[in-house]
């Protein structure tokens, strides 16, 4: 099977699915064994997430995991392609369930290896670029120092251990609507620009979300994690907005997501690291028109509850419309 390096990702900390002809690897945050049914022999690899509510209790029960592994991950092998689990989400952002992060992790990981799946099964949890403490200029990323002793290095020995990667999402969207007056908008969006210069690297950056990529590439090396692999779990950007979510249409949501796609398709990489291809996953497929907060976070869809396009998809020859499964 030939894998598209980036896809459909979709509902943050709630529910996915995406159509098996619309792409070749999907993210569900479903914990059950139903959710994986519809993507038996469809040939789409998945990532499966063990819901946040659920990492305290697997982090002390090593028999809930194992359990929960067997029921969601060996129970739908090999029909279906289960290529990780991702273990919470941006978990980094809840203080009340991050002390149980890294023993959940070790569960999970101890728990495909009684399975023998250790090898084909990958353990990570999604973090938000929130764990950066510096990320700009590229050269100079940073993890926050509060968590690099606790979680960070705790979490990364696993991956390494397991042959993982480092899942990260990444919007430069709010970097955007955070201070519009500075930011190109162009950079932004990935649409053609003058770009911004590393003067250490002396590395030109035509657009923002490889200048993160490259930042958290950085922050992985100064502790010592330079060999492990890089993913990012979520990226995109919304078609509608609140009058202060500067940015938030769906002119420059089709031109983000349809950029993004152009760029990291081909299984290209980074200016820093242009040798190690880039996996990307597009937030969202559907919008969640139930979802509370901003109406930023209601409108990161491709396809409106009803299945309809929200906005004409650049990549729309290559993505069929989808069926929710």
């Amino acid at each position: 099977m030939v894998e598209s390096p980036i896809t459909y990702r979709r509902q943050r900390k709630s529910c996915s699915s995406s159509n098996p002809k619309a792409s070749t690897k999907s993210k569900s945050t479903m914990s059950t064994a139903k959710s994986s049914r519809p993507f038996a022999s469809s040939g789409i690899s998945l990532i499966v997430c063990m819901r946040n509510e659920l990492l305290q209790q697997a982090s002390r029960d090593q028999r809930f995991v194992d359990k929960w592994v067997s029921d969601n991950i060996v129970k739908n092998l090999p029909k279906t392609k289960i290529e990780g689990i991702a273990v919470g989400n941006e978990i980094i952002d809840d203080p009340k369930t991050l002390p149980f992060l890294v023993e959940a992790m070790k569960n999970v990981y101890d728990a495909l290896v009684k399975s023998k799946l250790d090898s084909t099964v990958k353990v990570s949890s999604p973090v938000s670029s929130s764990c950066l403490n510096a990320s700009y200029p590229p050269s100079a990323g940073k993890f926050k120092p509060e968590l690099i002793k606790t979680v960070l290095k705790p979490m990364l020995d696993i991956i390494r251990k397991s042959g993982s990667y480092f899942s990260i999402n990444l919007y430069p969207v709010f970097a955007y609507m955070a201070n519009s007056k500075d930011i190109n908008l162009d950079y932004a969006l990935m649409n053609p620009n003058d770009g911004v210069f590393d003067n250490v690297s002396q590395i030109k950056y035509p657009n923002m979300i490889e200048a993160q990529i490259d930042a958290t590439y950085a922050a992985l090396a100064a502790i010592g994690f330079n060999d492990v692999k890089l993913v990012v779990t979520e990226s995109g950007w919304p078609s509608a907005g609140g009058k202060k979510e500067i940015g938030a249409n769906k002119k420059n949501a089709a031109a983000f997501n349809g950029n993004l796609w152009k760029r990291f398709k081909g299984g290209v990489g980074t200016p820093k690291r242009p040798q190690d291809s880039i996996t990307v996953y597009i937030f969202a497929l559907f919008n969640e028109n139930q979802k509370p907060g901003l109406r930023s976070e209601r409108n990161f869809g491709l396809l409106y509850p009803d299945k309809n396009e929200v906005y004409d998809m650049p990549f729309q020859k290559t993505c069929p419309d989808s069926e929710q499964a």
